[in-house]
């Protein structure tokens, strides 16, 4: 019986993934069966009846704004979550527990509260500052806090920053203080012993806590929707092109999603697999 809901659960999983790469290089212009012939063309074509991913100009637009939210989500999630650990396994202070349980609420707040909340809060922001000191002088202010790259940035990093905060806290539990005392003995500062000592322990944590951001970065939908201004993310771009029509274009740009994820999963074992044994 176990055999059956293990098979079943495989099939559930990795068949309609199957089936979106073999329509991704279906030729016909409705991504279903039958099949119509084998076609690269919804990768780089550039005809008009047939506009492939890497021809496709908002397509491209909405890839590269993905790909520098989760650069800049990624690099906040790793100096905070970095930080945060240390704070969290070294150190002991007055309300410790409290502050803990506030940076982990936000992994179970549902994305689109957490997106509306983060919302009606600058826009609130907005108003006093408007009412401060007048629509001309907050201009430049209120420009950067409407829907756009920067709320998009900070609602992603409320969550993900926590996330990164665990992975990276659970390495560093492991790592024996000794070896820090040891460096300082030999005549290492605290935060020589920290860089030299410290960091290179953590890094299978810090790569793997990275991945992980980027990943939930470049794919997260329910949050962004609410934040997002007229420079659409990826998965915003394509539930705004699903609405109105659809293509095996979305299938192909989706196998070269799930060929790029493989990818850092593949290079996060195997850099993972490195550092342990070095």
């Amino acid at each position: 019986m176990y055999i059956i809901y293990f098979i079943a659960f495989l099939l559930f999983l990795f068949v309609p993934l199957i089936i979106n790469g073999i329509l991704a290089f279906n030729s016909d212009e409705v991504p279903s069966f039958p099949w119509r012939g084998a076609t690269f063309g919804w990768f780089y074509s550039s005809s008009e009846d047939q506009v492939g991913v890497l021809n496709d100009a908002r397509m491209i637009r909405a890839i590269g704004a993905s790909f520098r939210v989760a650069g800049m989500v990624t690099l906040l999630s790793l100096l905070a979550g970095t930080t945060s650990s240390f704070l969290f396994v070294r150190e002991n202070f007055w309300g410790k527990q409290a502050l803990y349980f506030a940076i982990i609420a936000p992994l179970v707040i549902p994305g689109v509260i957490l997106g509306i909340s983060i919302l009606v809060f600058f826009n609130g922001i907005i108003g006093g500052l408007k009412a401060t000191f007048g629509p001309d002088l907050a201009r430049p202010i209120v420009r950067a806090l409407r829907p756009g790259s920067l709320l998009v940035i900070l609602g992603q990093f409320s969550f993900i920053g926590t996330i990164a905060t665990l992975v990276i806290s659970a390495r560093l539990r492991k790592f024996p203080i000794e070896l820090e005392e040891a460096a300082m003995d030999l005549g290492s500062s605290r935060w020589g012993a920290i860089f030299s000592v410290t960091v290179p322990y953590l890094f299978p944590a810090l790569l793997s806590a990275g991945i992980l951001a980027f990943l939930l970065s470049f794919e997260n939908f329910a949050t962004t929707l609410f934040l997002i201004g007229p420079k659409p993310t990826l998965p915003i771009f394509l539930y705004s092109r699903l609405r109105f029509f659809i293509t095996p274009e979305i299938n192909a740009i989706s196998v070269i999603l799930m060929a790029g994820t493989a990818l850092l999963g593949l290079l996060s074992m195997t850099m993972r697999g490195r550092a342990e044994v070095g």
